[in-house]
């Protein structure tokens, strides 16, 4: 996500690098190189243009002080403008009325059913409501039968009516369903086309007028880039919607749509989808979004994903058997699971600051902890339990159940060893204390 926008905007910071002060002509120089990388991302020409401008009168107001380098400076007032040119701050969602309103919008293949999914299971799970999923697509095939499928698979109920192709009806149906059922929210999902055209307008203008939502979501394909931010100013223009959702950030996007439509329709991001998965649904933080692009990391999305998985009970748990030094290859698959529920493995790397940039050129994929799971559960119950009585010829068993070599497994076995050691160090604070300061002095500022 956004790799190429990053690099670019690396090459631009260099040419200030080593320069003792900040001029109108190092400035000029380096704001031209931001503009051409934001125009490369696709980003709408005025605002790419009045972003620099924004920029170069601020790096031109500022003293850089001697212990502030001109690059560091003009990275800070970068972070602080795409932030603000994203939005600034979040926006969470009205959750008002009995029940809550909630109108999907977009078109065809950005991403609008998936997305009611994921936003029936955020409310559900992190916000304590009661959803109900309207299908009101009546025109593509299987549309209906892709939501309730979703619906069964994070337990949240579908209204449809396969008798009637009036969308209009079907929305209004839906609403009444959820007052008589006690729902907190109703999601309704619409139907989209392939281009924009005056049936569509019409037909999503009528849903809205018969419904009421108190929130209209405008769901957007990220990688479609320009094209992405000219159809949310159509559909602004005839919906008047409340907030944009941005899909598929974990592809190849280049970024022109995350950076130009809070500018172009006035409309603030509230989500952003990064992956497939059910929970793959991130409330939109416009500063976290900037520190990314400057490859800076997103330390606290990473701590909140990791927060979601987080139970304190096992985690009370798992602390004892480590001082005991009894963390066993149950305890290890169980703490990957944990990993793996926590998002696309890439996109989780990237909020690492630095990482992002070190990665660029390596693929992880998805499924990067499969031959370990596989390793794993060739072992029997008890060795799982037991890792210390694995010898060479059971290793030689386990290769050839789980289809690796022994190489792989000997492998496995050390990293898993060598783990163990560090954690029942850092379990006792005095054996850690000694550990860190004994360790060597890195030389930072050099």
């Amino acid at each position: 996500m956004f790799e190429n926008l990053q690099d670019k905007l690396d090459r631009a910071f260099k040419v200030l690098k080593g320069q003792g002060s900040i001029s109108e002509i190092n400035v000029a120089e380096t704001v031209k190189e931001i503009r051409k990388a934001l125009l490369d991302a696709d980003v709408n020409y005025k605002t790419a243009k009045a972003f620099t401008d924004e920029v170069r009168e601020k790096a031109l107001g500022q003293n850089v002080l001697s212990s502030v380098s001109p690059g560091q400076l003009l990275t800070k007032i970068m972070n602080d403008e795409l932030a603000k040119l994203m939005g600034g701050s979040v926006t969470e969602l009205e959750l008002k009325g009995n029940p809550t309103i909630i109108l999907i919008a977009g078109l065809n293949g950005a991403g609008k059913t998936t997305f009611s999914g994921k936003l029936a299971n955020f409310l559900k799970t992190k916000k304590g409501k009661k959803p109900l999923l309207v299908a009101g697509d009546v025109y593509r095939p299987a549309a209906i039968d892709q939501l309730q499928v979703l619906g069964e698979q994070i337990g949240v109920p579908v209204y449809a009516n396969l008798e009637s192709k009036d969308p209009i009806a079907i929305a209004e149906e839906g609403v009444a369903e959820a007052k008589r059922n006690g729902n907190s929210v109703v999601i309704i999902d619409t139907a989209g086309r392939l281009a924009v055209d005056e049936a569509l307008m019409n037909e999503i203008s009528a849903v809205r007028d018969a419904t009421q939502p108190h929130e209209i979501l405008f769901v957007v394909d990220s990688m479609t880039g320009q094209d992405a931010v000219n159809t949310a100013k159509i559909f602004n223009d005839r919906l008047d919607y409340t907030g944009v959702v941005l899909t598929k950030l974990d592809g190849d996007t280049r970024g022109g749509a995350a950076l130009s439509i809070k500018s172009v329709v006035n409309k603030p991001i509230k989500f952003i989808g990064t992956g497939e998965k059910m929970e793959a649904l991130d409330v939109f933080h416009p500063d976290r979004m900037a520190s990314r692009i400057l490859g800076m990391g997103d330390v606290i999305s990473l701590v909140e994903r990791a927060q979601q998985q987080f139970d304190e009970k096992k985690a009370a748990e798992l602390q004892k058997k480590i001082r005991k030094n009894k963390f066993d290859f149950n305890d290890f698959i169980s703490q990957i699971q944990q990993i793996k529920k926590m998002g696309n493995m890439k996109d989780l790397m990237g909020m690492i600051p630095g990482a992002g940039k070190a990665l660029k050129d390596v693929e992880i994929e998805d499924d990067a902890f499969k031959p370990i799971e596989a390793i794993i559960h060739s072992m029997t119950p008890y060795e799982r339990e037991n890792p210390d009585i694995i010898n060479q010829s059971r290793r030689q068993r386990i290769a050839k159940g789980s289809g690796t070599d022994l190489q792989e497994v000997n492998k496995l076995m050390k990293q898993f060893n060598d783990m163990r050691k560090v954690m029942k160090q850092f379990s006792n604070p005095a054996a850690a204390a000694k550990l860190m300061k004994n360790m060597p002095k890195m030389p930072f500022g050099k």
